[in-house]
């Protein structure tokens, strides 16, 4: 699978798990736990090999826009992955205050993606050939693999 392909599906598999956390009642307090770690586990993977892989590969073919978008890129997963997500994981699922941040992190998220594969992606699509992205595509997948190994153990 190709670079883009493989990020497109995390990208749908997220949003899927976010959609149904976000729609969730405090009633359905293990649900949201079980839900926040699913996105938990499948946005660490997802961000490490962007950041690791596919990012560099595409700041280093690109010029200053992609250099811009790079770095845009990067501060998006901050904001999700170090504020938003762990005030999220410290917060009773029972509560309304749940309810409104996972709302925020569902809609940063969305956002981040519309960018990614509005702009990011088709960018990406000139600067990187077809057997660049398979090659990217095929180095993410491993790293992928190994990180949801280690989370899940770790779990």
């Amino acid at each position: 699978m190709d670079a883009i392909a493989l990020l497109k599906q995390d990208h749908e598999r997220v949003k899927s798990l976010l959609e149904e956390l976000a729609t969730s009642t405090t009633r359905a307090v293990k649900k949201r736990r079980e839900l926040l770690q699913k996105i938990h586990v499948n946005l660490k993977a997802h961000t490490t090999i962007e950041e690791e892989i596919f990012y560099p590969a595409f700041k280093a073919a690109g010029k200053k826009d992609e250099a811009t978008m790079y770095f845009e890129a990067l501060e998006e997963h901050r904001a999700a992955e170090d504020l938003v997500l762990p005030d999220l994981m410290d917060t009773d699922p029972a509560t309304e205050q749940f309810s409104g941040r996972a709302k925020v992190l569902k809609e940063l998220i969305e956002h981040h993606i519309e960018e990614e594969e509005g702009e990011m992606f088709k960018e990406a699509k000139k600067l990187l050939d077809k057997p660049r992205l398979a090659e990217l595509g095929a180095r993410m997948e491993a790293r992928k693999k190994d990180i949801l190994g280690e989370l899940t153990t770790a779990a």
